[in-house]
């Protein structure tokens, strides 16, 4: 049975759907006001595996990650840039799917954009008031009443007395308390806003995933995720609206991603540490990236650095190059099914990714075995390594492509390492083995390793 450690709990519990069969899944996603970064692509990239192996095991996910698409930090932004605040946004969702299609990410089955839930949210808020769980201020911004709300900080932990001593809360005269968290902001002059029943403005960051959420999927979530900052504030709050406002449980299961380190350090601009996705993926392959990501159990945290990166590389040169110069059966049939069993042992645990990938280290080892021998099962475990890893979005290339790569400035092109390993085969025929061994050795000095067998030599980059 499918083991899911629950946030809420704080401990594994077997995973029992709302509905047989069926998944609904919220995940929440970017404030699209700059470039993705690799703490985002761990996001994507878990919630992307997870997704892919509950459909591969039969189940029905209805999976939705929203877009944040207004708030302050992308008003700031459009202003300084001298843009629109929809120019910014269409831009950055443009380069975000761009980044998700280079990491193999499949897009949500729904991707809902706050500024096209506007009359959701209105409505979601409207309950609240109608309920005394939300008031509106002397400024026109519409508060919740966190003390009203019994159930406040059981998600993470945090106790409500604390709180209201101020030490995490800026304290706001406009409120009834310092705890209290806002739904609705009156607009300012100058900034975009749409009409609602208490004048032009646009919704607090909390309320947007309460009420997009319930549109999507329904009152209650089997499984809501997101990144490791957002238990608190976010995800409560989260909680104490939809709760308030629908009068049930708001998500089952909560689950949240380790975060992203560099170099044993957080990763932040400040520090001049922080990376895009777009910049790793200049200089790295994005299945090594991908593979990086995947190679951690998705709570634990994960340590970004160019050894990791390499560390990355060099494990999944072991598949391609057990792969390589395979042609894979049509499907796995005949394969014993021990690896199928322990691969799905290690991904029912909690989808423990480094589990599984060491079973499909041991089935490379075979594979390996039956390619020395000339085995007549070759093919078929080239078909099942191929589909235990596509099933965590990985071995998405043709071998020769990962291994060779793409010719970059510096580096030998893969048209003339052709040439020299063809100056090579002429030197071994007319037995000059001296000039054989140092045409090997200068390619190998330029980091193209040969790989000599009964088929022919191939060739990849170190």
């Amino acid at each position: 049975m499918l083991q899911i450690y629950n946030t809420l709990t704080r401990s594994k519990q077997p995973f029992k759907p709302l509905h047989a069969g069926k998944i609904g899944m919220y995940v929440c996603g970017v404030t699209v006001y700059d470039y993705c970064h690799i703490g985002h692509a761990r996001v994507m990239v878990s919630f992307d595996v997870m997704t892919r192996y509950l459909r591969w095991r039969g189940w029905d996910v209805n999976y939705v990650r929203n877009i944040t698409d207004v708030d302050d930090k992308i008003i700031r932004r459009a202003a300084e840039n001298g843009e629109s605040v929809e120019q910014l946004t269409d831009r950055m969702v443009a380069a975000m799917h761009e980044d998700e299609t280079a990491l193999f990410v499949l897009r949500p089955d729904h991707e809902p954009r706050v500024t096209g839930h506007m009359d959701n949210i209105i409505r979601f808020i409207t309950d609240l008031i109608d309920k005394e769980y939300a008031y509106l201020a002397s400024n026109g911004d519409i508060y919740y009443r966190v003390e009203k709300f019994s159930g406040y900080g059981k998600l993470s932990g945090q106790q409500v007395d604390e709180l209201r001593s101020g030490a995490r809360v800026e304290v706001d005269e406009l409120k009834e308390s310092p705890l209290d968290f806002v739904l609705w902001k009156a607009a300012k002059p100058g900034e975009v806003s749409w009409p609602s029943p208490w004048g032009a403005g646009r919704p607090g960051w909390h309320i947007e995933c309460s009420a997009m959420s319930r549109c999507c999927i329904g009152k209650t979530l089997d499984i809501h995720g997101g990144g490791p900052d957002l238990p608190f504030p976010h995800h409560e709050n989260e909680i104490a609206q939809s709760e308030a406002a629908n009068s049930c449980t708001y998500a089952n299961y909560w689950m949240h991603a380790g975060p992203v380190r560099v170099n044993q350090e957080k990763m932040s601009k400040s520090l001049n540490n922080f990376f895009t996705i777009r910049d790793v993926l200049k200089v790295h392959d994005p299945e090594v990236v991908r593979y990086f990501l995947t190679s951690a159990h998705y709570r634990s945290y994960i340590d970004y650095s160019e050894s990791s990166l390499t560390e990355a590389r060099s494990a999944l040169e072991r598949f391609y190059q057990a792969l390589q110069g395979v042609a894979p059966a049509a499907t796995a049939d005949g394969v014993s099914d021990r690896y199928e069993t322990r691969f799905c042992e290690a991904m029912d645990d909690d989808f423990n990714t480094p589990k599984a990938l060491a079973v499909l280290f041991e089935l490379v080892n075979e594979l390996n075995i039956a390619k020395r021998q000339a085995s007549p099962d070759l093919p078929v475990l080239a078909a099942e390594l191929k589909r235990l890893a596509g099933v965590m979005g990985l071995l998405q290339q043709d071998p020769d492509q990962f291994l060779k790569g793409p010719d970059r400035e510096g580096e030998l092109s893969g048209e003339a390492v052709d040439v020299w390993i063809a100056k090579r085969a002429q030197a071994k025929a007319d037995k000059d083995y001296a000039e054989a061994d140092r045409i090997r050795q200068w390619l190998l000095d330029q980091g193209v390793v040969l790989k000599d067998s009964r088929e022919g030599t191939t060739w990849y980059r170190q």
